[in-house]
């Protein structure tokens, strides 16, 4: 029996109860049928996560650099056979996974810009396909894990994310947001979506049941639709859209949410609500079943007819010790060189400095494992070059603090903060300034950090920085007489020493105790003496993952953090050859006069992917699968979805990149001798591309496709069209032929709302990255005429606008246009008719709509204009009549309208005749 059948057994079988029960995250045990209990939701972004040990592989960002599907599945079944391992220790464990994530990459300032793969929704949607066929399995019934796509949609903003409204444009939607969920849903490589916090076009996610229904559509397999942790109560507290939680649960599952996350482990409350949903007629039981047979079909998939469930390969320790050698693997191909104008490092160095605050640290981010084979970039130098002295500095200042009685802080056998003597007994702290102000302070013989405890002292006890609130971060603030107060990043809360002689974390600021800061040991100094005449000088610099870009907190900035540049600077002085290494979850518009400079994301086997490549024991292959942009301005507004008006993205962007989409170098010389197409026919356009190795070095090249177009009616994305890795022998040239799927050449069609290629001439080029193409050929492709918008017309079906917003027509379904402002449809037909527009309000006052038409000069000549009646609220839709209002306007023209005042605008309509 199937599991879809297995699923329908089982539904009928359940009482009205049990089925509500079945709703929850945390699905109780039906013994008298046999089914244990179940969760949804294992954390497997790169590795699984929260659970103890794991391997922890590249950052998605940073699988992404791969430009590899074959690796990155790897990597994803190695992730699910280290997952089964967890669940058969525990069966709590979730074989639903909650990853991967495909929000494509459109702004590097989002706090969570680890967590996706690409600025590119078709390489995110190629990687996370082979990511999820690897958490899948092959096996087409039982399922190694239901992997499950993060977070649908348009989800990119961290500051007031469950409250903010992303404006979404049919064009952006249907070219760049979906595709990046709909290749992994017709792939059937997953089980699963999860809605964002936030809201599409003033609707929440978690209720838009349209775009739900369109995933839903595309998905080669039915597939689970399960909420985000604490969305559903978001509905009725910070969105306050719905009055109760029934009324919320009742919108969010007519909408398509299938599994509700919510009040931690505690289903009472979700199967509350929904009682109370059913008993007010708000949703029906067959509402219930449709959810519950999708939460049944997930388990059914995850065992065999007999209900057994795959088995790992071998045992845990087993498989992490297997596993470091393929994240090894993975953080070598990660490694991308973005710059080697320098000498030949040397083969065997007598002297190698390692310095900076990436040195020593491996850094787990928030949605990683504890990995138990951590290798730093100091650790796999001295690895390497065994004979080799090694200096190791990163860089954080060496101090004492006194109180105002002269006495100096030093920590307790238990780590706790206390007045000690004089500074020969002081304690030595090193602090470390991660930049803009945010500070960690160790102490200097552990190497532990200080965080306060549950009761607010303040101990040097803490490994790293970690928590959903970083409990390890702190910022002095200067003080008029030159000492210094410290203030408790976590709480709020300023440090002050207590009546009982303990440095606790519970002040005023008012009441904070001032502290003078003695320096005893500048880093930089330290870092400047030990780059100081050696054979090799590795600068590590980037971020702490869980610092000052993460879940709920964009960055602060793109720019490198000053003190790093300072200390980059110091370094550079001494050591003009240094190499620069930047470990991150995210790109920098900070250009560094650095001859070698190269980029990787976090991982446990970041110190050997770094070394490797440097020490030239393999080449380097790593591309960005994200733009660096060379200043913050490039990269446009962080809260503007908008890509084609705002002009941002590679896609659509103006600015001449720090480091173009796609770049990479190979530490040889690849050169492109031409490309020719080959093929034309329904399914695209292939090319033929020859490349060279003209150095002396083994090479793999990225071979990378782009589509533009000739004279184009639209702003038409310059976006990828298809890629190869081709390895390339000293001398070697070789040909290679890559696909371009139709839709690389389609943009969205408002008038027929569906993606379409123009008839016309297109253009196909090839390079190493998206800014250098030195090969090409123009194509010509057919395809149906452009049509002119017709009546009704659909106001958010719109080709451009300046002020409005996009907004929900009703609660659950349709998306109208709110002023004030402008809206533009390039081509209407029926504009001689009479018309009406389809209005309501979002608020009192004068509210009007003007109709107009433009000419080719962009002059608009109103020709109707409707007064909005006083009275009627948001989703109150009537009809108004539109009066003439000047010269009566062409049959078809360009149709300009504009909002004035607090009006919503569904349609423009032809007048209903009498």
């Amino acid at each position: 029996m199937s599991p879809a059948a297995r699923a329908e057994q089982v539904l009928h079988r359940l009482s009205l109860e049990e089925k509500l029960a079945l709703l929850h995250q945390w699905a109780p045990a039906i013994e008298r049928l046999g089914l244990p209990a179940f969760r949804t939701g294992s954390e497997a972004l790169h590795g699984v996560a929260w659970l103890g040990e794991a391997t922890v592989f590249p950052q998605p960002v940073g699988m992404a650099a791969t430009w590899d599907p074959e690796l990155v599945e790897r990597i994803g079944a190695a992730v699910a056979d280290e997952l089964l391992a967890k669940h058969a220790e525990d069966p709590n464990v979730s074989r639903n996974v909650w990853a991967p994530v495909v929000d494509p990459l459109r702004h590097p300032s989002w706090g969570r810009n680890e967590e996706g793969f690409s600025e590119d929704p078709h390489l995110t949607a190629d990687l996370a396909t082979a990511y999820a066929r690897g958490l899948r399995g092959a096996d087409p019934e039982v399922w190694l894990t239901v992997p499950t796509l993060k977070h649908l949609l348009a989800y990119n903003v961290e500051h007031d994310r469950d409250v903010r409204s992303m404006q979404v444009r049919d064009r952006v939607l249907h070219e760049y947001e979906l595709p990046a969920f709909l290749g992994p849903l017709r792939a059937g490589a997953v089980g699963a979506v999860m809605p964002g916090y936030n809201l599409v076009n003033d609707r929440p996610a978690h209720t838009s049941g349209e775009l739900l229904d369109e995933v839903r559509a595309a998905a080669a397999e039915e597939i689970l639709v399960v909420s985000d942790a604490g969305a559903p109560t978001n509905l009725v507290a910070s969105q306050g859209r719905y009055p109760d939680a029934a009324h919320a649960h009742a919108a969010a599952l007519r909408a398509g949410i299938d599994s509700f996350t919510d009040n931690d482990t505690d289903p009472g409350p979700t199967v509350a609500a929904v009682r109370s949903a059913l008993a007010q007629g708000l949703v029906t039981e067959a509402d219930v079943d449709r959810a519950v047979r999708r939460a049944l079909l997930t388990r059914f998939r995850l065992t065999d007819r007999a209900g057994r469930a795959p088995t790992p390969s071998r045992p845990l320790p087993d498989l992490l010790r297997e596993h470091a050698e393929l994240a090894r693997e993975a953080a070598r191909r990660a490694v991308v060189l973005l710059r080697d104008d320098g000498p030949a490092r040397p083969a065997d160095p007598g002297v190698v400095a390692v310095v900076g605050p990436l040195a020593e640290r491996v850094l787990p981010d928030w949605y990683a494992g504890v990995p138990r084979y951590p290798t730093s970039i100091a650790t796999a130098a001295a690895q390497r070059w065994p004979r080799a002295e090694v200096r190791v500095e990163d860089g954080a200042d060496e101090v004492a603090l006194r109180l105002p009685d002269g006495r100096y802080l030093a920590p307790d056998d238990a780590g706790a903060l206390r007045p000690a003597g004089d500074l020969a007994t002081a304690g030595r702290f090193r602090v470390t300034d991660w930049g803009w102000g945010l500070l960690t302070v160790a102490d200097a013989g552990t190497g532990l950090l200080w965080a306060p405890d549950r009761r607010g002292a303040v101990r040097a006890t803490a490994g790293r920085p970690h928590g959903w609130v970083v409990q390890e971060t702190f910022r002095f603030r200067a003080l008029d007489d030159g000492s210094t107060t410290v203030r408790h990043v976590g709480t709020g809360r300023w440090l002050r020493l207590d009546a009982s002689g303990r440095l606790v974390a519970t002040a005023e600021e008012a009441d904070a105790t001032p502290l003078a800061v003695h320096t005893l040991r500048s880093g930089s100094a330290a870092v400047v003496e030990a780059a100081d005449g050696a054979d090799l000088v590795l600068c590590a610099l980037g971020n702490d993952p869980h610092l000052l870009g993460r879940e709920t907190e964009d960055r602060p900035s793109l720019e490198l953090p000053p003190s790093q540049r300072s200390l980059w600077e110091a370094v550079h002085l001494v050591a003009p050859d240094a190499v620069l290494a930047l470990v991150s979850s995210y790109p920098y518009a900070t250009d560094l006069p650095a001859r070698t400079m190269l980029w990787t994301a976090h991982s446990q086997a970041v110190g050997h992917g770094v070394v490797d490549v440097v020490a030239g024991d393999v080449a380097p292959s790593g591309r960005l699968a994200q733009t660096w942009w060379r200043d913050g301005t490039d990269a446009g507004d962080l809260t503007d979805y908008d890509i084609v008006a705002g002009r941002s993205t590679y896609w659509y962007s103006p600015a001449a990149p720090l480091f173009a989409f796609g770049h990479g170098l190979t530490g040889s010389a690849v050169g492109y001798r031409g490309l020719r197409v080959v093929a034309v026919d329904d399914a695209g356009v292939t090319v033929e591309v020859s490349v060279a190795n003209d150095g002396s070095q083994h090479a793999t090249e990225v071979v990378q496709v782009y589509t533009d177009a000739v004279g184009h009616r639209r702003p038409f994305p310059h976006r990828l069209g298809g890629y190869a890795r081709v390895p390339l022998e000293p001398g070697e040239e070789r040909s290679v032929r890559i696909e371009v799927p139709r839709e690389r050449f389609a943009v969205w069609d408002t008038a027929r709302g569906a993606l379409v290629v123009d008839p016309g001439r297109y253009r196909v080029g090839a390079g190493p990255d998206a800014a250098h193409l030195p090969v090409h050929a123009d194509v010509d492709l057919d395809g149906p005429p452009p049509l002119p918008h017709s009546l009704p017309l659909r106001a958010a079906a719109l080709d451009d606008l300046d002020g409005v917003t996009l907004t929900d027509e009703t609660p659950e379904h349709g998306t109208a246009v709110a002023g004030p402002g402008t809206l533009l449809h390039d081509d209407v037909d029926g504009l001689d008719r009479p018309l009406a527009v389809r209005v309501a309000r979002s608020g009192p006052g004068p509210a009007e709509v003007v109709l107009g038409t433009e000419d080719d000069d962009g002059v608009t000549h109103p020709f109707a204009h409707a007064r909005v009646p006083e009275g009627i609220g948001r989703y109150d839709w009537v009809d108004v009549d539109a009066a003439p209002l000047g010269p009566a306007p062409p049959r078809r023209g360009r149709l300009r309208t504009v909002l004035r005042g607090p009006v919503r605008l569904a349609e423009v309509r032809p007048r209903p005749q009498t």
